[in-house]
């Protein structure tokens, strides 16, 4: 009979949740909404050479709604080999991709448990790391094993057990990862020791204190090098930087080294200190692109400028200073759903064009922002509906969030701008203090609306809507004649009144001029040389020329 009434609530379950297996988020089952993940603790030993790995997780919750079935997430190529409840066997049955566990009694809200998912296989191999996820076992330059996970699309139960969703994350975590000994593992957190074995194996274990999303939980595998050096904070203390570098690269590492700490550097400046220097700012050299993995983040650029900006050199690492930026915008902030993404990604996006304006000045951040200019407007950046990762990442999020931010800047002013960036960041002044973990939040697009609307004394629920919570551009219409020049805002939202002032450039002079709906008449000369929005700070579409 229960495997009856399992099976119709899994039937049940994911026709409501239309989640697919390599996919990560959306709309979160009653079972998992049920309980809060407090802590995992992973053992986990890696074959190389058969590319399998077996493992036990443990995981600590806290019950919120009464559950009789703990649910965890586990991609279908690992096999479960037992179940255990408080150190007791339990039964289980799995259903596309996910554990169904019987507890035996129902928990009650409050009550705490532990249980404990023996596991193994062969994960799944990365088809186009990092973008479509898994394990990537690859050889260094010289032969040797160089692994590396990533998930964020797919989800952390590509290689564990888990509650694979955004919205939950554990408040700490221990790693056990046993390896060849040739090996090192570079992961979260501090390394608390390394334990070697008589069958040529060593064990890393690594301790995570600071609540961290589980696709940002990750191994990098390789006979690394390490360089090290320390970090001066903005708020007066000092910690340690750590770059896993493959001894092939060791003296490129050390001629980048420095500009890593210049990017640090530039972020602290506008956005608060490091959120995680009381575990480190780690770096590992990978053989996928990269991956903002949380204290460790992913670097797979082979120390060139180019690889994320379309093969233009802008002077500096922009996938180093991107996947640095998720520090922030990501793993301090972080969307409890992934409809709110551009929080992460057209955040970190925009950072690269504020680096160049802090490094080369505004012109070439000008030029910048208009070589970025290349998207579709077919998906809102910010929709209102729950997305899982896959459909959030079919949207703009990259290049048109940092757009808006732009346009957002221009509409509300340097100084409510940029408070505001570091209140999202940092809520409280004095949470720029705290490293137990404390530090580290949810935020969504409201809540980034309200900030700005806070700081700058404006109503911003028109640019919002207009920009990030519908796809469409508003529309400029330009009309000029002999001796008028006409512009017009036509809303994308007919029941809103979009009002935006525009600057205007008239024979080298600019002036700001307000428009909206009804439209704004200037009177200009047959010879005037005219510039509608001559900086681009505007995000729209024209109709019409000024000249």
């Amino acid at each position: 009979m229960l495997r009856l009434i399992l099976s119709c609530i899994l039937f049940t379950t994911i026709l409501s949740a239309q989640v697919q297996i390599y996919d990560s988020g959306g709309p979160l089952m009653p079972e998992q909404a049920a309980y809060n993940v407090s802590f995992y603790d992973l053992a986990l030993a890696i074959n190389p050479e058969s590319r399998s790995i077996q493992g036990t997780l443990t995981v600590e919750a806290e019950v919120v709604h009464p559950m009789y079935w703990l649910v965890l997430d586990l991609d279908t190529l690992l096999q479960v080999d037992r179940v255990n409840i408080q150190n007791k066997v339990c039964s289980f049955e799995r259903k596309s991709g996910k554990i169904w566990i019987e507890l035996g009694t129902t928990f009650q809200p409050k009550s705490t448990f532990s249980v404990q998912v023996a596991y193994s296989g062969k994960p799944r191999v990365a088809p186009r790391a990092p973008w479509d996820g898994g394990f990537s076992w690859e050889k260094t330059p010289s032969g040797k094993h160089w692994i590396a996970t990533s998930c964020q699309s797919q989800g952390a139960d590509l290689w564990f057990p888990c509650k694979d969703h955004v919205s939950d994350k554990p408040d700490s975590v221990r790693l056990h990862i046993r390896v060849p000994s040739d090996l090192i593992v570079a992961s979260n957190g501090v390394l608390e020791k390394v334990e070697t074995h008589q069958d040529q194996t060593s064990t890393f274990h690594w301790k995570i204190t600071n609540p961290i999303s589980v696709y940002n939980i990750a191994l990098n595998i390789a006979p690394y090098r390490m360089l090290e050096d320390t970090m001066a904070c903005v708020t007066g203390e000092t910690y340690p930087i750590v770059f896993y570098v493959l001894p092939e690269d060791y003296e490129k590492g050390v001629k980048i080294l420095p500009e890593f700490k210049a990017h640090l550097a530039f972020f602290e400046k506008y956005f608060g200190p490091y959120p995680f220097r009381a575990e480190k700012y780690g770096v590992a050299q990978t053989p996928h692109l990269g991956m903002e993995h949380q204290s460790i983040i992913a670097y797979g650029a082979n120390f060139k400028n180019t690889p994320m900006t379309g093969g233009k050199d802008w002077g500096f690492d922009a996938l180093h200073h991107h996947e640095l930026s998720h520090e922030w915008w990501g793993n301090l902030v972080t969307c409890a759903d992934w409809k709110d993404a551009w929080i992460h990604e057209g955040f970190g996006t925009y950072t690269q064009a504020l680096y160049v304006e802090e490094k080369f000045g505004k012109e070439t951040y000008v030029e910048y922002m208009r070589s970025n200019r290349r998207f579709s407007n077919t998906l809102p950046v910010a929709d209102r509906t729950t997305k899982t990762s896959i459909q959030a990442w079919k949207a703009p999020i990259y290049p048109k969030g940092a757009w808006i931010l732009h346009t957002l800047r221009y509409t509300i002013g340097e100084e409510a701008f940029f408070k505001a960036m570091r209140r999202m960041a940092y809520p409280d002044p004095a949470m720029e203090k705290v490293t137990d973990g404390t530090q580290t939040h949810f935020a969504n697009t409201d809540e980034f609306r309200q900030i700005c609307e806070r700081e700058s004394g404006k109503t911003l629920d028109w640019f919002f809507d207009t920009y990030l919570h519908q796809p469409q551009l508003p529309t400029l219409q330009i009309n000029r004649t002999e001796n008028t020049l006409v512009l017009k805002w036509v809303s994308p939202i007919d029941t809103l009144d979009f009002a935006l002032p525009l600057e205007v450039e008239i024979n080298g002079k600019i002036t700001v001029f307000p428009v909206d709906t009804k439209g704004k008449s200037l009177k200009v000369r047959p010879n005037d040389v005219v510039k509608v929005d001559p900086n681009s700070w505007v995000l729209m579409e024209r109709s019409g020329k000024e000249n």
